[in-house]
Order: structure tokens, then sequence, then C-alpha cells
């Protein structure tokens, strides 16, 4: 038998799906949202009309499965931490130790979501030479991998975490002048919106195979990068807003920024709450 033709799509110098044409007329897509969520290749035999699937081995679907759960968890309390944050500062519930205390626990969430995201990337099942299936790799902690989309998105979404968890530990801080709020607390915060929106960025470019977004409304994958991206966007607004003006002292606007920090939470956690059905299917 020959060996299978091979076609690569993606974004720029990234691959985010290959296509098998194998010698006895069977077509196999690897696509890695697919793979390292669902633990999955799409198949179509000769003659067939609809694609089925074919999954990793059990152990490596169990695997995906707990990460896939801890993260989505992770998201869901992360997120209604922070909206409680924001309410609490918003209406008044509490002073702002408390309502930074709230903020506080939430990032320890975001930090464990995007950690755990990048588990997912780096023990997802690897694709087979020539499609001929997935193959489970051994367990990592860490690699270093950024010619893959998916490791350098949710790189830089970890990253973003830790980031805010600077803005948060240094909005403990009392009697800060306002250059210093500014520099240690505004500044991480923007910093990390940005991290954020670029890992967005990077997903719609891995869920859409091309650099620039795409609209797949019958994806669910695609949903919860789009519910998150406009999370990422809120944050920005919220970081905005939330500029200390050195000639008095007052943000641009607390409002935009409490609510900003509100919606875009809920966005979070409503990501969480989808990612939870973008699993492998159970045994």
């Amino acid at each position: 038998m020959g060996q299978p033709e091979q076609r690569a799509e993606g974004a720029g110098p990234f691959t985010t799906r290959l296509t098998w044409y194998r010698p006895e007329g069977e077509t196999v897509v690897w696509e890695s949202r697919l793979a390292r969520r669902r633990g999955a290749l799409s198949v179509r035999g000769p003659g067939e009309t609809a694609d089925r699937t074919t999954t990793a081995d059990a152990g490596a679907l169990r695997r995906l499965r707990k990460l896939n759960a801890l993260a989505s968890g992770a998201f869901v309390i992360g997120g209604a931490l922070f909206a409680l944050g924001a309410a609490v500062s918003q209406f008044g519930a509490g002073d702002a130790l408390e309502s930074a205390a709230i903020y506080f626990a939430g990032g320890l969430f975001f930090n464990t979501g995007g950690y755990t995201s990048l588990l997912q990337v780096l023990n997802a099942p690897r694709h087979a030479p020539g499609g001929g299936g997935l193959v489970a790799s051994a367990w990592r902690w860490w690699g270093y991998e950024p010619m893959r989309l998916d490791w350098l998105s949710t790189f830089v979404l970890f990253v973003g975490t830790l980031v805010f968890g600077v803005n948060l530990l240094d909005s403990f801080l009392q009697g800060l002048t306002v250059q210093q709020v500014n520099r240690l607390i505004w500044t991480p915060d923007v910093i990390g919106c940005v991290l954020f929106l670029v890992s967005g960025h990077l997903a719609f470019a891995e869920i859409c195979h091309r650099p620039w977004p795409c609209l797949r409304s019958r994806s669910l994958g695609w949903w919860i990068v789009a519910v998150n991206q406009l999370g990422s966007v809120l944050f920005m607004v919220s970081a905005l807003a939330a500029f200390t003006r050195p000639a008095t002292g007052s943000l641009v606007n607390t409002g935009i920024a409490n609510w900003g920090t509100l919606t875009g939470a809920l966005c979070f956690s409503l990501g969480g709450v989808l990612q939870a059905f973008e699993r492998p299917p159970a045994s």
C-alpha cells in the first residue's frame, strides 16, 4: 500500500488541522481542538456520507475528562467570585478590603483554570503518522511547544492569570500615591487584559484554521471561545475605566469599571459551564 496523501491547514506557521487521504479510500481528519478536548479524530470511509469519530484509549479519555471538569469548574467559580467582588464594590455592600479579598480568591481559581487548560494541551493524545489514530503520551506537568497554536493560546492565558494575580495582590496595599496605584495595580490589570485578548484571538485562529475569526454557530467550541473573548473585551473596558486620574485622584468611571468586571466575569463563568460539555464521551 502507498503512503496517504496529507493536507495541512492552519494559521500562519501553525498547523491546526491535518487531513489524510488513505490509499484504501478512507479520509482521516485531525483537528487540534477536537483532539485535545474530546480525544477524537474524524473518519469517513469509502462511500460514507457522514463523518464518524475514533477516539483515544479509555485511559487518555479519563484523563481529558478530569482535566476538563477541573478547568471548567475553576472558571465557573473564579468568574462568579469576580462578579461578586464587582457587585460588592458597585453596591457598597462591603469595604474595599473585602472586595479585594473576594477578587483575590477568584484570581486563584482563574490561576487554576489557566494552568489546567495548559495541562489539557500538554497531555492531549497526539496523532499517529499517516492518520493512524491517536496515541496517549506520558503525563507531563510542563512543556515548551511554542509552535503549537493551542499551547501558545493556553500559555498566554495562564500568564495572563498570573499577571492578574500581581494586580490583585497589590490591591491590598494601603497608602499608595496615585502614581503608585496606576503603576502597581492598574498597569498589571491592563497587561493581564491584553494577554487574555491575545489568548482569545489565538483560540479563534485555532478553531477557524486561519488567522482571523470566523462564525461557526453550530460549534460548541466556537461559542466557548466567543463568550470568553467577550469577557476579555469587557475586562479591558473595565480596566481602562479604572485608570486613576492624577489631577483628581478619582477613577475615570467607577460604574463602568465595576460593571465591566461584573459582566466580563459572568461571561467567563458561562464559558466554564459550556466547557463542561466539551468533553470526551463517557465510557
